[in-house]
């Protein structure tokens, strides 16, 4: 960590010492800290500089002079220079709070691309795609994140280029510049205003929007949820992109060093080939499993394997990481402590303690109210696994258990049969953060696109919901308020039963019961005694 800056500047650098000072996260952010812890063991980070959380409060304050000699400072370490349309410098800019707050507040990616810097981009990278898929991304992002414009405004633009899968993976780099072109005209007609070519307009807008975001009405309700302070605020790493979306050896993931559901422990990782790290937690895309990574970059795969347990003896327990493959070259973008079920939970922490990671001190107090009651999970009974024959459709298990309620469509619904007394799941096409509120009332979630490591799916298993993701037999239509799913069509309000131990749903209220984790028990006990 470098500080030869303003006292509210930070810039994490690819190399670094151990005699440089690592602000706490407090100042910087729990992104921004564990960044620089990262640095620190030797894991390849791009650099990046922070504006702290002071800032929050007034970012409007903020002029571009400010950070500027942060800019300058990457542009040294990559050797591109922002808005120069030869080697364009690009940038991703994200929100980082004290405490760590998955998908609810907003990050921008590609950050200075413009109509001549694109072309840089072209020339400096000999990929068109590339180039022209990252400005599209841009344009978009910028048009919902900080115009406030609809995500299904960039859509409708996608349906009109793509096939009928809307899958701009298939598109070239021609498409990809027609859909860029039609993202800018819809900014300039929705919003009143064109896509500011000026990469310093586009940081400044960019950084305001991402500070504003502390207080979007999704982190309002994930604050009130866990019980976390309206203070500091959140702070803005800025950091030089690397790009996923290189092509085939290029791409970009979220893993988890164990299984965040049971603390199995192995790697659970969703993979996106030839893509940005935005398509894995936003939910808008299904993700691959960790088996087809190993298999096309064993050597990727082994680099990351050799980093999570770096991480883990570093921050001492289970870590949710974010990284991209750029060319077959890894990059470790964020870490934090994983969120997990409670389950998860006391298996961790006895495990650790067995390799003597933790020491029983610690381990008693990771697992402190963890009793039979609070590990017992549902899963079908007897009975009900004999009505697999009734299975309407599979999808990916997010979090285990077994929710059965009412079809419900949207937040509205959700809560007014909540007042009625009746469980719903929640429906959706995308595994979105914006969901929360409906989250926190509904007993489950099944999505027809989204990953298990998604931000939403994040937030699901925290909230003890289960969530069936990516279940491709799955077609909401809203406006007829009815689902089709395994070939039948249903009404909202009719009942499904969602199996998150094996991903089945099912139709109608099969039957369940509770099961506690015999050996898991015995284990906690032998540590509570002193046995163990």
């Amino acid at each position: 960590m470098h500080t030869d800056l303003p006292d509210d500047l930070y810039l994490i650098a690819r190399k670094a010492t151990s005699a440089d000072p690592v602000p706490g996260p407090s100042a910087i952010g729990n992104k921004a800290h564990n960044l620089a812890r990262m640095v620190g063991i030797g894991l390849r980070v791009p650099p990046a500089f922070v504006i702290g959380t002071a800032w929050c409060a007034r970012a409007g304050e903020l002029r571009p002079g400010h950070w500027a000699p942060a800019v300058a400072a990457l542009e040294e370490a990559t050797g591109g220079r922002l808005g120069d349309p030869r080697r364009p410098l690009l940038l991703s800019v994200r929100s980082g709070a004290p405490v760590s707050m998955p998908g609810m507040m907003e990050t921008l990616l590609n950050i200075g691309l413009n109509d001549a810097a694109v072309q840089g981009l072209v020339r400096g990278t000999g990929n068109p795609r590339l180039a022209w898929d990252a400005y599209r991304r841009l344009v978009a992002g910028f048009g919902e994140v900080v115009l406030g414009l609809p995500a299904s405004a960039f859509e409708a633009d996608l349906a009109h280029i793509a096939d009928e899968d809307h899958d701009e993976r298939a598109l070239d780099f021609d498409a990809m510049r027609s859909l860029t072109q039609a993202h800018l005209r819809t900014v300039e007609r929705l919003a009143g205003r064109p896509f500011p070519q000026d990469p310093q307009q586009q940081l400044g807008e960019a950084i305001d929007a991402v500070f504003r975001s502390w207080q979007s009405e999704k982190a309002l309700t994930y604050r009130r949820l866990k019980g976390i302070a309206d203070s500091p605020g959140t702070a803005v790493t800025v950091q030089a992109m690397v790009f996923g979306n290189a092509g085939g050896d290029s791409g970009a993931g979220v893993g988890f060093t164990r299984h965040p559901s049971t603390g199995e422990p192995q790697p659970w990782v969703d993979y996106l080939f030839n893509a940005q790290g935005e398509d894995v937690v936003s939910g808008r895309r299904s993700a691959l499993g960790h088996d087809e990574l190993q298999a096309v970059a064993p050597t990727v795969w082994q680099e990351l394997l050799d980093g999570t347990a770096r991480l883990e003896a570093e921050f001492g327990d289970m870590q949710d990481f974010e990284f991209t493959v750029e060319r077959g070259r890894l990059y470790w973008l964020q870490t934090r402590n994983g969120k997990r079920t409670p389950q998860a939970a006391a298996r961790i922490a006895l495990d650790l303690h067995d390799a003597g990671r933790i020491d029983r001190t610690e381990a008693l107090r990771r697992t402190e109210g963890l009793d039979a009651e609070a590990l017992s999970e549902t899963v079908l009974a007897p009975q009900g696994c004999a009505g697999s024959a009734a299975m309407l459709a599979q999808a990916q298990s997010a979090c285990t258990g077994v929710a059965v309620g009412e079809i419900a469509l949207d937040e509205a619904r959700v809560r007014e049969r909540q007042r009625a007394g009746v469980a719903t799941l929640l429906l959706r096409q995308d595994a979105e953060t914006s969901d929360i509120g409906a989250l926190e009332l509904a007993s489950g979630l099944l999505t027809s696109r989204g990953a298990r490591t998604s931000h939403a799916a994040v937030v699901a298993r925290q909230l003890g919901k289960v969530c069936l993701v990516g279940c491709d037999a799955l077609e909401i239509d809203l406006a007829a308020r009815r689902v089709r799913l395994g070939g039948r069509e249903f009404a909202e309000g009719e009942v499904l039963t969602l199996d998150g131990h094996s991903g089945a749903v099912h139709v109608g209220a099969l039957e369940r019961r509770c099961q506690a984790p015999e050996a898991l028990l015995v284990r906690l006990q032998a540590l509570r005694t002193g046995a163990g």
